[in-house]
C-alpha cells in the first residue's frame, strides 16, 4: 500500500465573466486495485477573470495539497495538465508528482472528481453565480 493525493479540478469553462474553479484533494492509502483509506479531503475555490493556464492549476492544486497535514505523491489525470509530458508538471510541483497509473488511483481520481463537482455546483447555486 502506498500514500497518494488525489486531485481534480472542475469549472475551467467560463461563466459570468470569468472562470470560477473547485479543486478537490482526497489523501488516501491505496493498494494496487483498491482505494484502502480515505484520511483527509479538502477544496479550495479560485475565481480567475482569464482562462487558467498550466501555471495557475499548479498553483491551485499545490494550495489545496497543502491544506492537508499528509504527505505523497500527487496524483492527476494528464488532462488537467493539458496534456503536457510528465516532466513539465513534474518540475512544476514542491512536492512529488505523477499521472494515473493503477486501477486505485484511477479510482481516486474519480472520487476527487465528484468531489470537486459536488462541491463547485453548491457553491455556484449558494453564492449565486449561475451563468
Amino acid at each position: 500500500m502506498w500514500d497518494i493525493i488525489a486531485v481534480d479540478i472542475s469549472g475551467r469553462h467560463r461563466i459570468k465573466g470569468g472562470y470560477y474553479m473547485v479543486c478537490a484533494a482526497a489523501a488516501l492509502t491505496v493498494s494496487a486495485d483498491h482505494i484502502e483509506k480515505v484520511k483527509q479531503v479538502k477544496i479550495l475555490p479560485f475565481w480567475l477573470k482569464r482562462a487558467p493556464g498550466l501555471l495557475d492549476v499548479v498553483q491551485l492544486i499545490e494550495d489545496t495539497a497543502n491544506q492537508l497535514s499528509f504527505e505523497g505523491t500527487i496524483v492527476a489525470e494528464k488532462g488537467d495538465m493539458y496534456n503536457q509530458p510528465l516532466w513539465v508538471p513534474e518540475s512544476m510541483f514542491s512536492r512529488a508528482f505523477k499521472y494515473q497509473e493503477s486501477m486505485a488511483e484511477r479510482r481516486a481520481i474519480e472520487l476527487a472528481h465528484h468531489i470537486s463537482l459536488s462541491a463547485r455546483n453548491l457553491l455556484i447555486k449558494e453564492l449565486n453565480i449561475e451563468a
